[in-house]
């Protein structure tokens, strides 16, 4: 691991749903010198397009495209990220080993399951890790981040706050366009809701949500407790 200060810790059930979610701002922020760090849980081994080894090669590229530090895979089962200790305790220690600033999550509100447990193991991994006592086996020190976020995929509910990638929209889109196996597979693909204009869709969210809030496009976000804002109340620098 390459040691610098991690300002932001992104985790996804499979390689593409912090692109999908919150690339721009990813993009945003390295390109500013934040350091970013993004955990893909799992292999994404059950895609009914591409192979777990173009997948990690896709995940490589969209990592290289937006300026991540670093993307790690804890190879937990698709399909199978239920509620288990030893994978909390996983997650503690990736949180513990980058003592990131910020966590981000996907929000639990999705139509796949996958997204909403990843965030559910994340939110108790992030509490966890602030205990000192709580012992994993990295043995890292105890470390609480300053929030957690949660990240839409293919959710569009009213966000908490929105943060302007108007930007960095294309750049965006070139991550996402990194996984071409799940967005365009081709006549040997099968179809999925990935291959149906997904992507024009995203764009189309990220628009909606820059209108709403007076820039042209945005990426949305939720919190589970209020957030303080000591800073640029009044629109200074955001």
């Amino acid at each position: 691991m390459i040691q610098k200060k991690i300002d932001v810790l992104a985790f996804g059930a499979h390689s593409d749903d912090v692109e999908i979610g919150m690339a721009g701002s990813i993009y945003k922020w390295t390109a500013s010198g934040r350091n970013v760090v993004i955990c893909d849980l799992t292999r994404a081994e059950l895609s009914s397009n591409g192979t777990v080894e173009t997948r990690l090669q896709e995940a490589s590229e969209a990592a290289s495209r937006m300026g991540v530090l670093e993307r790690v895979n804890l190879q937990l089962p698709d399909r199978g990220l239920y509620m288990k200790d030893e994978y909390i305790r996983q997650i503690v220690d990736l949180i513990r080993k980058y003592s990131p600033t910020l966590v981000f999550a996907p929000f639990s509100e999705d139509r796949h399951p996958d997204h909403g447990r990843c965030a559910e193991l994340v939110k108790e991994a992030f509490f966890s890790a602030g205990i000192k006592k709580f012992e994993t086996p990295g043995g890292n020190s105890a470390h609480k981040p300053n929030n957690l976020f949660y990240y839409f995929i293919n959710s569009q509910p009213r966000p908490d706050f929105v943060l302007d990638i108007s930007g960095f929209m294309d750049q965006k889109l070139s991550a996402l366009q990194a996984y071409q196996s799940q967005f365009l597979p081709g006549e040997s693909g099968v179809k999925t809701p990935l291959t149906d204009g997904y992507l024009e869709r995203v764009e189309a969210r990220e628009r909606i949500y820059g209108v709403e809030a007076g820039v042209t496009f945005a990426e949305g976000f939720k919190i589970d407790r209020p957030l303080l804002i000591n800073q640029n109340i009044f629109g200074e620098g955001l």
